[in-house]
């Protein structure tokens, strides 16, 4: 059997898409947006989108926090899951990021049902913390970050509370503890919270495709 490289990785994430996602005029076009608008290429791809839309159906989800926004490509798939009523709050650093995000949203039908918050996000949480829980939390934002983010996570979710921490596989680099890169760091660090932080009960998933080797963490709050 031929060993597998990117390409393969590619090639089969894009057979995955194309077979259980399809073509979303909506969702395209907030990619493009934000492509012009100069942002990375750093969106979660479509069978991961699609994943965090299906989570939150299972959830039941009425109220999702989504920590990052970038250009709203996320942000759009759950607030899909939410339904009318629904509502999700979306934290975003960047001004510019944010205004093009609000416009992909509100152009794909769901801009009633999402607020985005401008600022750092750690700066941002805490004032949610008189509002009601959270039954989904995505965290998708500074990876030097995280267990602040996971700490939140827990305070403002609920027990069953669904949290999705991004981007956890780092070409493999979590293994090594040596690793001076602050992005694999944050990532060990929030690996290990979730592994002993009592609030949480949670697994891992390595995965390979269009973003390469990489990863996600799905916990249940309990």
């Amino acid at each position: 059997m031929a060993q597998p490289n990117l390409a393969n990785w590619r090639a089969a994430d894009d057979y995955l898409s194309e077979t259980l996602v399809g073509h979303d005029p909506a969702l395209e076009a907030a990619l493009a947006a934000q492509q012009a608008a100069g942002m990375p290429a750093i969106e979660v791809a479509p069978v991961s989108g699609k994943l965090l839309n299906l989570l939150a159906r299972i959830a039941g989800a009425r109220r999702v926090l989504e920590i990052g926004t970038l250009g709203g490509y996320s942000t759009i798939w759950m607030a899909r899951a939410v339904g009318d009523g629904g509502r999700v709050v979306t934290i975003e650093a960047e001004p510019d990021n944010a205004a093009v995000a609000r416009a992909s949203i509100d152009a794909a039908g769901v801009g009633e049902r999402v607020e985005i918050r401008l600022g750092r996000a750690a700066e941002v949480l805490p004032a949610l913390e008189d509002e009601e829980p959270f039954d989904l939390i995505f965290i998708d934002a500074d990876k030097e970050s995280n267990t602040i983010y996971l700490d939140w996570a827990a305070r403002l979710g609920r027990p069953g509370s669904v949290v999705v921490l991004d981007n956890i596989g780092r070409d493999g680099d979590i293994v090594d503890p040596a690793s001076a890169d602050s992005m694999v760091v944050g990532t060990r660090e929030a690996l290990e919270m979730l592994g002993r932080d009592p609030r949480f009960d949670a697994t891992a998933l390595q995965t390979v495709g269009v973003k390469g080797w990489d990863g996600v963490a799905i916990a249940v709050v309990v």
